[in-house]
């Protein structure tokens, strides 16, 4: 849920930090603030629902060399990129590394406030969408070899007798195996079943 999302700002100016945090609270945003990328990365719980808010120049690690890491930790947090010192190389390689946003200092307040509303709602749905996809792969993992072939062809719309000829079994064998795919997959009608392949691409 939205409501339970953290935003983290990371920046090395205290007065950015402060304002950043005082506006975001005041508008009913649960708040993190750090100076540094490497003080994110040790404190911060990536599992948390939420975004990241982040400045390019930092002491360490630019913003850009911390986007790169987490995203190559396998984090999906939303990122809105912050800088004073916007340049075109910069803000490619910020899109190129998974940023949401690129935005320069000073900023609208209110831009800033509806981007942030966005990344969480993004979030949101995204988490969403990656708890549906477990759930299918963990029906999925169920299937037997033989189920799984089935349940491919019949979700490509293939009829029982196609499909019997192309695995070299019996139309019989293949509504067998058909009614297993359903029943293991909990799926109530074909469209579902669909449904749920097309949630794992």
């Amino acid at each position: 849920m939205t409501n339970d999302a953290l935003v983290r700002v990371v920046d090395d100016d205290p007065a950015v930090r402060d304002s950043l945090k005082w506006m975001l609270e005041l508008a009913g945003m649960q708040v993190q603030v750090y100076g540094s990328a490497d003080e994110f990365l040790s404190e911060d719980q990536f599992d948390h629902p939420g975004c990241l808010v982040l400045d390019v120049r930092l002491p360490g690690k630019t913003g850009v060399e911390l986007l790169e890491e987490i995203e190559s930790k396998g984090c999906h947090l939303p990122v809105i990129i912050i800088t004073g010192h916007a340049d075109v190389p910069t803000a490619v390689r910020a899109f190129r590394g998974g940023a949401l946003d690129f935005i320069e200092k000073p900023f609208d307040d209110q831009h800033l406030l509806e981007r942030i509303r966005h990344a969480n709602q993004l979030d949101s749905q995204k988490r969403t969408q990656r708890d549906q996809q477990d759930r299918i792969a963990n029906k999925i993992a169920r299937l037997t070899p033989r189920e799984k072939e089935v349940m491919q062809l019949v979700v490509a719309g293939h009829p029982n007798k196609r499909i019997a000829t192309d695995l070299s079994i019996s139309p019989k064998t293949v509504e067998a195996h058909r009614a297993h795919v359903m029943t293991k997959m909990e799926a109530d009608s074909l469209a579902k079943l669909v449904q749920m392949s097309e949630n794992m691409k």
